[in-house]
């Protein structure tokens, strides 16, 4: 059964969504190190301190860049493997890839 917007920024879910997980189709199939190049590359800038936070808040930028986000606000997850969309009646988590999750908690060995 459809769920029906229930207040107006309901509406603009979808398109939100939606170009958020294109700006993350990019990083999914890439290795842990093309993953902090292309970030490196897109937000025109390494990674300074090195952190989890860090890095959750660059995989946050990258997966915002160019979003018109109509009210929503995002985060990233405290387990790192979603990126949660709120602002209207409900919350939608998007599923973080596996490699951008290891990129985010760096059990992947990458400096």
């Amino acid at each position: 059964m459809p769920l029906p917007p229930k207040v107006p920024r309901d509406l603009a879910l979808a398109p939100v969504a939606a170009e958020v997980d294109l700006n993350l189709q990019r990083f999914r199939d890439l290795t842990l190190e093309e993953v902090r190049v292309q970030l490196d590359l897109e937000l025109d800038r390494p990674e300074m301190r090195r952190t989890r936070d860090e890095r959750a808040a660059r995989v946050l930028h990258a997966a915002l860049r160019n979003v018109n986000m109509h009210h929503w606000s995002a985060e990233i997850t405290t387990d790192g493997a979603r990126l949660r969309l709120t602002g209207g009646s409900v919350t939608l988590d998007l599923g973080l890839s596996a490699t951008l999750l290891r990129y985010i908690e760096r059990d992947g060995g990458v400096s």
